[in-house]
């Protein structure tokens, strides 16, 4: 069995949102399929990121508690700093 990551013990609820996620994604397919309203496709492809970026930040949050505050003294700089990136990254396609 691989490592323990900080969402391990959350996995099949993260999984369940993503697939939740993914059938929004379906949806909006679908809308475009059937021509729908520019508008109401633009305001569920919000609403689909929205989802990912709630899901980014909790899996942020635990990446945080089980990967930089436990990570070992002299590893906890360096993993701050990739948290910090991934956070960069989240924030810039916002």
């Amino acid at each position: 069995m691989s490592e323990a990551r900080g969402y391990t013990e959350n996995k099949d609820a993260v999984l369940k949102r993503l697939r939740r996620i993914e059938g929004q994604v379906r949806g909006v397919e679908g809308m475009v399929v059937e021509d729908r309203y520019c508008v109401d496709v633009v305001t569920q492809i919000t609403a689909i990121q929205a989802a990912l970026d709630k899901v980014a930040l909790e899996l942020l949050e635990e990446h945080a508690k089980h990967c930089v505050i436990g990570a070992e003294e002299g590893e906890q700089d360096a993993r701050t700093e990739e948290l910090m990136g991934a956070v960069k990254r989240l924030m810039r396609h916002g």
